[in-house]
């Protein structure tokens, strides 16, 4: 077993470190040499190819502390992904694509920075990809960012009110009341990047919208920024009609997962069958996510891996209902 030490700046060693420790044990999960750091000293233990890779994965997060990012034990993922991906990880944690007060948005993976790049330089893109990728977040965060800088004139996000094999009929309350559980995601990212008293302001002028897709029927958009939500579970005719309603200096942005389909089994998802339609147009860009992409809690990361391997698993297979123990009977 070979041995390797970095001697580091002191200031550099305890950000290095992290609160109570929480970014070393970061290194020390995602390396396979022993990581053992006492005062500046960072002494890496293992082969020679482990600690080239424990030393490349240092060298960057030390780069970063130097070069005045704040590092956090997600951090350590997002280097390591660039890392994988013969990326700088300077090149994705360097674009801001928001800042307001404490919220400060950039990718955090390849694909992220991929995604944002193509928003910036398509007309329509589609994001792809398992829960908890960044998808509708960071196409929030484009869209206020959009706005402030007058680039568009509002900003349009709507979600088909599907989920579960519900309506809206079968929900109590009027309109509003029958509309906001679906739309909350979408108030909530809101909040998260505009003052809630300039957020409430914009939905009194119509700057921004937040409604049911059925509710862009007949209409052209112009000068806005549109996100079209949980687009899985669109049909394809909701899907063209949505499509169909972009206007002149618009963006629109698609976001969804095709393993999260509430609609009847008969019925085709416009998420899945667009990419067959539009792949290879110009202007149009699909960025797929994978569990590589989750930035939550790590567990999450897991359970995506875990149904994707089922999923694959389960495919031709007929389900059943459990027997009830001791009777053979199903439920």
């Amino acid at each position: 077993m070979a041995r390797r030490t970095l001697t580091l700046d002191n200031e550099v060693a305890a950000d290095l470190a992290g609160t109570e420790d929480s970014v070393l044990r970061a290194l020390r999960e995602r390396t396979t040499s022993s990581v053992h750091l006492r005062g500046n000293q960072l002494t890496l233990e293992g082969d020679d190819a482990e600690n080239d890779r424990a030393a490349r994965l240092v060298d960057e997060m030390v780069g970063l502390i130097e070069g005045g990012h704040d590092v956090e034990p997600a951090t350590v993922d997002s280097v390591t992904n660039a890392i994988q991906s013969s990326r700088r990880p300077a090149e994705m944690l360097d674009d801001v694509v928001w800042h307001n007060r404490n919220t400060r948005v950039v990718p955090k993976t390849v694909n992220q920075k991929l995604y944002v790049d193509s928003i910036r330089e398509n007309t329509v893109t589609f994001g792809i990809g398992p829960a908890g990728t960044g998808k509708t977040f960071l196409a929030v965060a484009m869209a206020a960012s959009a706005l402030i800088e007058g680039e568009v004139q509002r900003i349009i996000l709507t979600r088909p009110a599907v989920e579960a094999g519900e309506s809206l009929g079968f929900l109590p309350g009027d309109l509003q009341a029958k509309v906001d559980p679906y739309l909350r995601p979408l108030f909530d990212a809101l909040y998260d990047m505009l003052d809630p008293d300039r957020v409430n302001g914009y939905f009194d002028r119509g700057v921004i919208e937040v409604a049911p897709l059925a509710f862009m029927r007949g209409r052209t958009l112009n000068d806005a920024f549109v996100i079209l939500d949980e687009a899985q579970n669109t049909t394809p005719e909701q899907m063209k009609m949505f499509l169909t309603r972009l206007g002149f200096n618009s963006k629109m942005v698609v976001t969804g997962d095709v393993t999260q389909i509430d609609l009847p089994r008969e019925r085709d998802s416009g998420l899945v069958v667009v990419r067959d339609i539009l792949t290879g147009i110009e202007d149009v860009q699909f960025i797929r996510f994978g569990g590589k992409d989750v930035v939550r809690h790590r567990l999450v990361q897991k359970i995506v891996a875990a149904y994707g391997e089922y999923a694959e698993r389960d495919k031709g297979q007929p389900r059943r209902a459990p027997s009830r123990p001791g009777t053979g009977e199903e439920r």
